[in-house]
């Protein structure tokens, strides 16, 4: 699928992959598209950065190859390694045929057949469908020296490697970068890419994307599921809930047949929502059944949904 022509082209690509995303999403991912640019994302876990990637993927039709990253990642795992025991064995079977020519078997044991090709350097190889989509996931989990090498990657999409030389791209792929900020990333590789970051959702977005995810809620309980997180993020909690959490919860709910939130079924259910004992502790109780009252209050106020 070719890629789109405009905004208003991204915005659909993104709702046929059931993403529901604003105008200002949509222009950033059309910029890093249209420019050649890796997406930067940045914000909260659980707002929807890596679900963008997945379906840029799923509905471009390319293949999505993700990097992981961790503390402690490195070439051997991001990039390339060589198959040591493969080239032991032929080593081994060369010696016994009486072939161990030391120049021929070296180019032998280190072409491209004992290369092992991690994320990075997959992603540089040709695909029939396009260019694949890159996700290189939480890079704030990683360490600076591996950020420091990922430049060379993000400048000129092209790795070297001392035993066979430099592959390149014929065409870059779509990067997509996802940081939870746990960690300043540098400014060298944020020049590289199109910035932008990934906020909670409003009121309104969140409950289109329930009634996407989370179906079987239905709508009344979702808007309660609704009002009653977007009162949680104002809260001084160790970790607010993502949309992520937000579907989590919904379809829990939705699994225990509630039709409509009363204190038991919160307080029952908030391991669905909040990922820490203290966050939990926090709001179980009095404090859920005030944050209860409000939300029913203001539905009640607003009316039926149009």
């Amino acid at each position: 699928m070719k890629l789109p022509n405009s905004v208003d082209d991204v915005l659909g690509l993104l709702a046929g992959g059931s993403y529901v995303a604003d105008r200002s999403l949509a222009t950033a991912v059309f910029l890093a598209l249209k420019l050649d640019r890796p997406l930067f994302l940045e914000g909260e876990a659980g707002v929807g950065k890596t679900e963008i990637a997945k379906v840029l993927a799923d509905t471009l039709g390319r293949k999505l190859i993700r990097l992981q990253c961790y503390e402690g990642l490195d070439v051997a795992s991001a990039v390339y390694e060589w198959n040591y025991a493969r080239q032991m064995i032929e080593i081994r079977l060369a010696e016994a045929a009486g072939k161990a020519d030391r120049k021929t078997l070296g180019e032998d044991v280190f072409s491209d057949q004992f290369l092992v090709k991690r994320p990075l350097l997959q992603a540089l190889e040709p695909d029939k469908a396009g260019p694949p989509v890159l996700l290189i996931d939480e890079l704030d989990r990683a360490d600076e020296p591996f950020e420091a090498f990922l430049l060379e990657v993000l400048s000129d999409f092209q790795i070297t490697i001392p035993e066979i030389g430099t592959i390149s791209a014929d065409r870059p792929p779509i990067v997509v970068i996802t940081s939870n900020r746990t960690r300043e990333i540098h400014d060298a590789l944020k020049r590289r890419c199109f910035y932008y970051w990934v906020g909670y959702p409003t009121a309104a977005r969140e409950l289109e994307i329930l009634g996407i995810k989370a179906p079987e809620a239905g709508e009344a309980l979702s808007r309660q599921v609704v009002g009653f997180v977007q009162r949680l993020r104002e809260m001084e909690l160790f970790k607010l809930p993502g949309i992520a959490e937000t579907i989590d919860w919904a379809h829990a709910l939705a699994q225990l047949d509630v039709v409509a939130l009363d204190p038991d079924s919160v307080d029952n259910t908030l391991g669905a929502l909040l990922k820490y004992q203290d966050d939990i502790a926090r709001v179980q109780g009095s404090p859920a059944v005030e944050i209860l009252n409000q939300v029913k209050a203001e539905i009640a106020a607003a009316g039926p949904a149009a």
